[in-house]
């Protein structure tokens, strides 16, 4: 039934659910939320902020429009009052935007977010820079065109025209399809999380049943932080802001961590696994975590895409040629159809449906494979007889050379075999800053759990008052925050005496080199990525000197 806005109850200001700030927060895509009827911009996450090019306080407040001129002209204005009035989600495609240089085209998709009496009492919109698949569009408009004028090469800007149009309408499917399983597999981790989170209200003091329940949310909360790790490494790759930490390091050592790894999923499917090393040391100059990594995917591919009960077989042997190493992972699942060899490494995808019908996933892991391999220097192949009749993944790996390898000296100390010792804690005092307010608190009450004492604020310019009066000996501090973002509440903190002591830690949803090179530029002294883990968060607390009070 069609709503009517002016007869909804006024929300002023408009107030944006949690969950759904949580999800724009988070959304690789730039989403802006509005009130129903002033269109004033109530949130936007830092994707939007980026594709504008402008600060979150400089937006926050201000009509839509200002935010995003233009769309008086194009009809988004006209869509959102629409979209409130009825109710109903709608899109608006590839708008062209002409104050940009060079012009970009953006799609929108408007829905309605309902207030508690079930009435819409604001919009959220999410922004797509469609300018390629615009361009593109474009392109073949030319093209068929040009066929009118030019009969002479006409059967050929046909061919040129249709393959143009496939390529956009193949893209166009790919982004839909990763869109829609990448939303079924957010939700595979949330459900039982969410489940948990009720069991734990039913079970009350049973400790059995609480510890059963934990450790089942944290294999959960794993999955997910693993599924964001993975398409942040495919991100970095592509753009080639990845960089390795290579050493000197046995090829045996990186299998046993990958298959330690892949252990779990192996022995849930009844699977028997074969290791063959050669018996002396083969020795790479490798990112040891990177290049398990590769190891650890190919065996779970193997795991997940092989029947109950299935072979698999890892082994090494050094190649005719004396600088390099072979690593075979071969299986007896379902296998590889033939004309799907040459693109098993694409991101995004699943050979066909068969593939789909085990445990799903992105389709991103044998992308991040060859990624690995190849900034090693190596490459990977994949080989298979057909359906039903199993596969081969090859891996080459250049090995360590003495005159052109960097040395690592053997210590106690060495990074790639670290300490679980963790020193036992000094209490100390710790201001947390971020602006949703679930996650300050769940992370001041771990916080208190382990001795500290702890203050809370919700925006930069508390989190500067704060500071003042509380003298932490630490500050956990978001960056995005409201009134002032984290990197000048950094600057101003640093800027007093009392501030220049504090151990300033970002703590935050972006991960990306140039967003730590940017942190430490502000005054931090660590930088963390949400969401944190409680025992590396323990370890940097117990690591840092004794409070001075």
């Amino acid at each position: 039934m069609p709503h009517d806005g002016a007869s909804a109850k006024a929300q002023h200001p408009f107030e944006l659910p949690r969950l759904s700030r949580y999800f724009s927060e988070f959304s690789p895509l730039p989403m802006i939320a509005v009130e129903g009827t002033t269109h004033v911009v109530r949130h936007l996450n830092a994707a939007f902020a980026r594709l504008v090019g402008k600060e979150r306080t400089e937006l926050v407040g201000r009509p839509f429009a200002e935010a995003v001129p233009e769309e008086e002209a194009n009809g988004c204005l006209a869509l959102l009052d629409r979209v409130y009035r009825t109710g109903t989600p709608e899109n608006l495609c590839e708008q062209e935007r002409r104050s940009l240089t060079p012009p970009a085209y953006w799609s929108y998709a408007v829905w309605a977010i309902l207030g508690e009496d079930e009435r819409p009492g604001g919009l959220m919109i999410q922004v797509k820079d469609d300018t390629e698949i615009a361009l593109f569009r474009k392109q073949a408009t030319e093209m068929n065109e040009a066929l009118v004028l030019s009969s002479v090469r006409q059967h050929e800007l046909t061919e040129t025209a249709e393959n143009l149009n496939a390529c956009l309408k193949a893209s166009i499917e790919g982004r839909d399809h990763f869109i829609a399983v990448l939303s079924h597999e957010l939700r595979n981790p949330l459900a039982p999380i969410r489940n948990g989170l009720q069991i734990l209200k039913q079970v009350g003091n049973d400790p059995v049943a609480s510890a059963n329940v934990g450790s089942m949310m944290e294999r959960q909360l794993s999955q997910l932080v693993r599924l964001v790790d993975d398409l942040l490494d495919v991100s970095r790759i592509t753009l080639g802001k990845l960089e390795l930490r290579k050493e000197r390091v046995e090829l045996a050592t990186v299998v046993g961590n990958a298959v330690e790894a892949s252990r779990t999923p192996i022995e849930q499917q009844g699977h028997e696994l074969t290791v063959v090393l050669p018996p002396t040391p083969i020795l790479l100059d490798a990112d040891p975590i990177r290049l398990a990594q590769v190891f650890q995917n190919l065996l779970n591919n193997a795991a997940k895409y092989s029947d109950k009960g299935g072979q698999i077989r890892l082994s090494a042997e050094l190649a005719s040629a004396p600088d390099e190493v072979v690593v075979r992972v071969k299986d007896s699942g379902i296998g590889i159809p033939a004309a799907q060899l040459s693109n098993v490494f694409e991101i995004f995808l699943q050979v066909d449906k068969a593939w789909k019908r085990v445990q799903g996933g992105l389709g991103i892991g044998l992308s991040l494979v060859k990624g690995f391999v190849e900034m090693h220097g190596g490459r990977v192949e994949a080989h298979s007889d057909g359906p039903g009749k199993g596969s081969e993944f090859v891996v080459r790996l250049p090995l360590w050379k003495e005159e052109g390898g960097r040395r690592k000296e053997e210590s106690e100390t060495d990074p790639a075999h670290p300490s679980s010792f963790i020193p036992p804690p000094s209490k100390r005092r710790i201001l947390v800053v971020d602006d949703i307010r679930d996650n300050a608190d769940s992370l001041a009450l771990l916080l208190r759990l382990m001795g500290h004492e702890i203050a809370t604020a919700h925006d930069g310019l508390e989190a500067v008052e704060a500071a003042g009066t509380f003298r932490p000996d630490v500050i956990l501090l978001d960056i995005g925050l409201p009134k002032m973002n984290g990197y000048e509440a950094a600057r101003r903190i640093r800027a007093q005496p009392w501030g220049q002591g504090m151990v300033l830690t970002a703590l935050t949803g972006w991960g990306q080199e140039e967003d730590r090179l940017r942190s430490a530029a502000a005054g931090f002294d660590h930088h963390l990525v949400k969401p944190v883990d409680p025992v590396e968060l323990e370890k940097l607390l117990a690591e840092l000197a004794p409070p001075q009070r």
